[in-house]
């Protein structure tokens, strides 16, 4: 017959193992609960760094495309820049060799169609004509009257042009004014004429 000391004993053993499964039990789903938060947070993680990482490649690329197009549009700018710059040069050294065509023996017929040309923009029948030195001696001896009588007007010489080559013409007391130096030719047709010049200096055909 058990003993009331035997009887406490196995009454302590039965808590004592209810007590060990149950903390056998809470460890588990402990451990199921820590490696559940692991996962998540892993997978979390995981994905942040996806995100991440796809971010830094947009921004890697934007900035490269960026970079790409800011590289173009400067190429560009300084092509340009260095064919305007080309262009300026040329026609600087045109201008300063336009007094040269002076010298040419056809010269008194280009002055002669200058003058024409610019009275007959202005449509008038009295004006006054400047000159340079050379275009005044060569409208005086000839051309000035056979376009006088020509375009039935009164056309008289006034002082000579200190600056230019050709004629500029004044009328109905200076309020018309024409200007037909081939200077002012040239910077009339300079906008026009850049792109076919620009073709010629590469070697291409106009």
């Amino acid at each position: 017959m058990k003993t009331e000391v035997e009887d406490i004993e196995m009454l302590e053993r039965a808590i004592l193992t209810e007590a060990r499964d149950e903390a056998d039990q809470i460890k588990d789903e402990a451990k199921k609960k820590v490696d559940a938060i692991r996962k998540r947070a892993q997978e979390q993680a995981e994905a942040e760094r996806k995100a991440m990482l796809d971010r830094a490649r947009e921004d890697a690329e934007r900035l490269r495309s960026q970079a790409v197009a800011t590289a173009q549009l400067k190429s560009r700018s300084l092509q340009l820049e260095h064919r305007e710059q080309l262009l300026d040069r040329v026609f600087k050294a045109v201008k300063e060799k336009l007094p040269e065509i002076q010298k040419r023996p056809d010269y008194d017929q280009i002055a002669a169609m200058l003058l024409r040309e610019a009275l007959q923009q202005l449509r008038v029948n009295k004006a006054e004509i400047r000159a340079d030195k050379i275009t005044q001696d060569i409208l005086k001896n000839s051309a000035l009257d056979e376009i006088s009588k020509e375009l039935k007007g009164q056309f008289t010489l006034a002082e000579a042009l200190e600056e230019g080559t050709g004629v500029i013409v004044d009328a109905a007391d200076g309020k018309l004014h024409y200007d037909n130096t081939l200077e002012t030719r040239l910077n009339r047709l300079q906008s026009t004429l850049r792109a076919p010049v620009y073709k010629v200096l590469k070697g291409e055909q106009p």
